[in-house]
Order: structure tokens, then sequence, then C-alpha cells
């Protein structure tokens, strides 16, 4: 339960027309619990469902016949994404699922939907918005309860019948959605909590429905059931679409999924009042939630591929049914693009810069969370008939290809790495441009805002923090998000500044942290200089986070990167009158082998290539993997999953203006023989401190 602090530092964030917002949705659901029963008792009744029947599919997505790919030769690349699809169907069709940290775990014979399986906790199906999402104990984590109910393996069910023509997974797709509309009855239990919930499932309910729609296994008891729960699912979300500072992402997923769903259900009352308002708010909130440059506001790169996915979910409906969304979109939808595509350049895995939930929209193809789907589904968009993936463009309405004219020319993840700010965003990339790979060396500084909004609910305390990839390896890492619910500590300590590669003030965070998704007072960040070079170029700019303190401190920080000197120089200038404590981090990418090399100094081993980091003379340097105590040298790559990895830390006292030199030297070539006796970082289980 949220303590009263909680509610009031809350409230004091809202402005007074959420306020009246919210007063009235808690007087709506007041009146709910009183005629919800009459809602539910006529629930199975769907006057449309006759229509949907009559119509047949409406999309079609998916134009490989049944049995097609059956023949296919055995070394073609279809016939191997087929065989792997094929795989992940049969777990499936076993109730085996795979999400966060579970792998291939049992859902058990019948699968309990209102069931955190992680923690063994059952939500329980009371009056769903009294349902406390955040209350672990009682409840569960939603996110552990609300993930298999998103239904994405539907989706893989389906494209695994229409793959191979084996009516088993439709058949299972049926029986899957039977058992969920027998276990979550309309507005009771964690599944009919959030809009955005309700929202992904109806964008999965629509793929499957379209997909498995041949096999003719859903009978007509079962459809008017689903349709009657989609007509519910479309009432919900649309009287309830998110406002004020909880319309982020939400708002967006929400809209996506009413817009889909009366793209769709052609005999969906009010279907084209439905499609249009929802259509409005996408093409207000791509422009609203982005900046120019294509960067999301959210400062979550993992929320921006989220929400990329969504839109273009809703593009796709919109071109398969002749409701294209206008050339403002798609415009803003190419920025949003080209800006993923400079955060993963050549599809290297995303920056991991705020919050990411390991949230998607649909499973085209085995990689949903890949930079490289995403971008090639704009490709799509774009006229790109020649997509690089061997499954994604099966999938995709054919009347989506080059419907977009914004988009043409746009390849994907083809861009070759180059310096470039973005303004808007508050992102600088420093690269030098060597036509070899493993010599490339990139730079992402981080000295934008804090989040979104009144709430910045998914940024991170992370002001002047860096990354470097460097020999084809990511060396110095944002460590990520790992936990929202659970570990209140580790939700702590991964947005904290602690957990990124700046400098930290008397062991306080840049940003006043007040709950989970809250922040109070927060560090602004200002740009001093910049200047960009083929090689890299060189970045000046300070915070003032820790003006709060009595004795107010400025940081500022320059960084120069010479990909031609093979150099990257960091100057930490610490303004203050006092004495306080100084502690700078550079956490280390997990599988790099890391030894002390002298005092103040380390080597980094990447394989083609050592980085020598060496460190001020006045700090003490330490070197610490998978502390507990406090928690420090960790990576969340997902969802609940976390790997040691070493971190390097200076520290001193320091007592009025204090210059700090960082040197960085990237060699090529490995490490000499014999001159690396570290250990690889990840490794150990325990905290080791050096």
């Amino acid at each position: 339960m949220q303590s009263l602090t909680w509610y009031l530092r809350r409230l004091r964030a809202m402005s007074p027309g959420e306020l009246v917002w919210r007063v009235r949705s808690v007087a709506r659901d007041a009146v709910d619990r009183i005629r919800f029963p009459a809602i539910r008792a006529s629930a199975d009744q769907c006057a449309w469902a006759d229509e949907f029947e009559a119509r047949g599919p409406e999309f079609r997505i998916a134009e490989v016949a049944p049995g097609a790919w059956s023949a296919a030769p055995p070394e073609s690349c279809e016939a191997q994404w087929v065989l792997r699809l094929r795989e992940c169907a049969d777990r499936l069709c076993g109730n085996r699922l795979s999400f966060f940290d579970q792998t291939d775990v049992s859902m058990g014979t019948s699968i309990d939907w209102n069931r955190d399986v992680k923690n063994a906790v059952r939500a329980p199906l009371l009056f769903a918005p009294g349902v406390d999402y955040r209350d672990v104990r009682r409840n569960g984590d939603c996110k552990f309860v609300w993930e298999p109910n998103r239904h994405h393996q539907l989706v893989v069910l389906g494209r695994a019948y229409r793959a191979t023509g084996d009516v088993r997974y439709a058949k299972t797709v049926a029986a899957q959605l039977e058992s969920w509309l027998d276990a979550c009855p309309f507005g009771l239990g964690m599944n009919w909590r959030s809009g955005l919930e309700l929202a992904i499932r109806l964008i999965n309910w629509v793929w499957v429905l379209d997909l498995i729609g041949p096999a003719r296994v859903v009978g007509r008891e079962l459809q008017r059931r689903i349709l009657r729960s989609v007509e519910l699912h479309v009432w919900e979300i649309r009287r309830k679409y998110s406002a004020g500072s909880s319309a982020n992402n939400h708002l967006i997923g929400e809209a996506a999924g009413v817009f889909v769903a009366a793209s769709y259900f052609t005999g969906l009352p009010n279907r084209r009042t439905l499609a249009a308002e929802a259509k409005s708010i996408l093409e207000r909130e791509i422009e609203s939630q982005t900046h120019d440059d294509g960067g999301t506001r959210e400062q979550a790169l993992g929320y921006q591929m989220f929400v990329m996915g969504l839109l273009l979910a809703a593009g796709s409906a919109g071109s398969a049914t002749g409701d294209s969304f206008r050339p403002s979109f798609w415009r803003r939808m190419r920025a949003m693009a080209e800006f993923l595509e400079s955060m993963c350049p050549q599809g290297n895995p995303l920056a991991l810069y705020g919050d990411a939930d390991d949230g998607y929209a649909l499973d085209l193809n085995g990689s949903p969370r890949a930079c490289r789907t995403i971008l090639e589904w704009v490709a799509v968009f774009g006229g790109d008939l020649h997509a690089r993936d061997g499954e994604l463009s099966h999938w995709l309405p054919r009347a989506a290809f080059g419907s977009a004219p914004e988009l043409a020319g746009f390849h994907g993840a083809t861009a070759p790495v180059r310096s470039r700010q973005f303004a808007e965003s508050g992102y600088v990339l420093l690269a030098n441009a060597d036509s070899d790979s493993r010599n490339q060396a990139s730079l992402l500084f981080d000295c934008g805002e804090l989040g979104y909004g009144a709430l910045a609910a998914h940024g991170h305390a992370d002001a002047l923090s860096f990354t470097l990839r460097a020999f084809g390896k990511d060396v110095f890492v944002d460590p990520g998000t790992y936990d929202y619910f659970t570990y209140p500590q580790w939700r702590q300590y991964f947005r904290g500044t602690r957990a990124h590669n700046t400098i930290m003030v008397d062991d306080l965070d840049q940003s006043e942290m007040l709950g989970l998704f809250l922040w109070g007072k927060r560090a602004n960040v200002r740009l001093i200089d910049l200047s960009l070079t083929a090689d890299g170029g060189c970045i000046v700019a300070e915070h003032d986070g820790y003006q709060r303190l009595s004795d107010p401190v400025t940081h500022r920080r320059t960084m120069t990167l010479s990909g031609r000197r093979r150099l990257l120089t960091i100057s930490d200038e610490i303004d203050a009158r006092g004495a306080h404590d100084i502690s700078i981090h550079f956490h280390i990418g997990e599988g790099l082998r890391v030894s002390r090399s002298g005092e103040r100094s380390v080597v980094v081993d990447a394989g083609d290539g050592r980085i020598e980091l060496r460190l001020d003379p006045r700090l003490e340097l330490a070197l610490v993997t998978g502390g507990e105590d406090p928690i420090i040298g960790w990576i969340s790559r997902g969802y609940h999953r976390k790997t040691p990895i070493t971190t390097v830390v200076g520290r001193c006292r320091g007592e009025g203006r204090l210059r700090l030199f960082t040197e960085i030297m990237l060699l090529p070539g490995g490490a000499e023989k014999g001159g690396l006796a570290g250990h690889a970082s990840g490794v150990p289980a325990a905290a080791s401190v050096a």
C-alpha cells in the first residue's frame, strides 16, 4: 500500500485540471461498482457477432497459404525461421512460456491467468479499480500477472499455424482464449486494472484472429464471447483514456488498441467514431510525446521502441483498411526511426538510458524487442521491398509496403555511425568514422532533462553520464532498469546516480526520488559548448542537481573524443565552497576482463582492442563486482534479469573548487600477451573489492 506521504507528493505534481479529472474518475468508479453486476450479466451477448462471421477476415495480414512453407528447401532462410517458429509454438502448446526472467516456465495444464508465477501469488478477482497493483505481497507483481495476459504468445501460435498449416496451433489459440474468458470476467481482477494492458491484448487478439481465420476453430459461441469482450475492452479503455501526468506511453498504447480494434471489427458499435477519435489522439501524441529530433520526451530509450511498435501496429491497421495517417505522423515517425538508428548503429544493442520493462506491441518475427525489427518495420512503410528479416515482411499487410512516402529511402539499421547532436532530446553522439567497424568508437552523452511531464516517471538520475562502445563491444554501459515493484531497493539503485557513469556528490542522487515513478527536485542540465568532428568532438555541459545542498554544488563536465589519437579525456569540475565527498563511477560491460594496471589505472580487454582507464591522482580507486551493501556493480539487460559487472569507483574528499581529470586510451590489437590477469566482469557471484 502507498503511504499518505506518497499520495500527498503525487497530488502536488498534478495540475488543477488533472485533480478535477481524478475526482471524476473516483466518482465514476464508485458508480461502476454498483452497476457492473448488470453489465457482467450480459457479458456474452453480442448483437454484431453474426455480421463479423459473415464478413470474414478484414486485414488480410498473412497472405501465406496454410502449408505453403512446409515444402521449402531445408537450407532456405524461410525454412529456418519456420523451424524456429514451430519449436517455439510446440512449447506454447504445452503451456510453456518465456517472459522476463522466466524461461520456458510451465504455466500448468490449465493456465491460471490471474497468478504471478514467480512469486506464487494469485491476484484476487475483486472489483478491478480497487486492486492495488503495487501491493506485491497481496496481489503479486502486476508485471508478472499482466505479461502472459497480453497474449503475445497467441500471435506466435497464429504465425505457426499459417506458416505450417498445422491446425493444432490454431486449436491451442482457441482453447487459451476460451480459458481466458472463463478466468477473467469483465471488470474483475488485475487483468482489467490497466487500460494499457487491455489495449495490448486487443492488438494481439486482432492479429491472431486474422491469422487463424482459415482454420475455423473458433465456434459460434466462443466467437460471440470474444466479440463481446472486445466491445467491453474498447468501452473500458475509451472512457478511461489516460490524462494529465499519466498521459505518457499509456495514452498512446490505449489509443492504438482502440484504433486497431475499431479498424478490424467493422461491426463494432460506433466504430467509425472510435477509430477517428483514437487516430486523432495518436496523431497528436506522436508529436507531443516526442521531440522534433525524434527522441522520446520520456528520456527512456526502451520506451521509445515500445511506443514505435504501438504506432506501427496502428499504422498497419490504417494502411490495411484505407484509413492512413496524415503525412505529419509519418514525418515524425521518420525522425523517431533516424534517432533510434543512431542509438543502435548497424543494429547494435540499444543503450539502456532510462526505464525499460521489455514491453512490445507484437511479436512478428521472434525478435520483437530488437532495434532492427522496429527499424525494418518502418522501412516497409517507406517502400523497402528488400527486407533483411526472413519473416517480418510476410506478416505485414501488403497495403503497408510503400504506403508512407515520407519514409521513402529509409532502409533500417544501415546508416554509418557519425557524430551528431540531438539538441531537443539532450543527447550528443561523438564517433570516429573508421571504415573498419572493429576500430570504431562511439560515445553517447546525456545532457537532457530528467523525464516527461510532472512525474518524469521513467527518467533516471543520469545527468552528464555517458556510454562508450569500442572495438565492437559495450565498454562503459548504462546498467538498465531491472525492477519496478518487487524490490524497492534495487529500483532505487538502477535509477539512481550511483548506477551511472557520472559524478556523485555526498552519496546523494542528482535528483530527488519521491516514489517508484515520482521525482521531486530535479537536476537541470545546461549545454555550454559543443564541437563535432569526423573522428569525435568535444562537449561541455553542467547540471544544478546539487544546488539543493546547504553548500550548493555545480558539476561541469568536459568530454573530448579523438579517434585519430584514440583518446577520450574527461574533465570534471566541482564548484563548491565547503568540503564534499566526491565519487566517480565507470560501469564496465559484462564479459569484459578488467585488471588493475597501476595504483589509479585499470585495463579492460575488449577482444579486438583494449581500453586503459587512468583516474586523477587525487582519487582512490576501487573495483567492485556484484556489490550488495551498497548495491553497485550490476547490469540489467532485461526486466528482472541482472548480471554482476565490474564498476570502477574513484573517491576523494574535496574542498572548494575541484577539477578531476580522467584519461581513457583506446588501443587496437587486444591486450598484450599475459598482460591481463584480472577477472572477467560479471563472473563472480559475490562482491569483491580491490
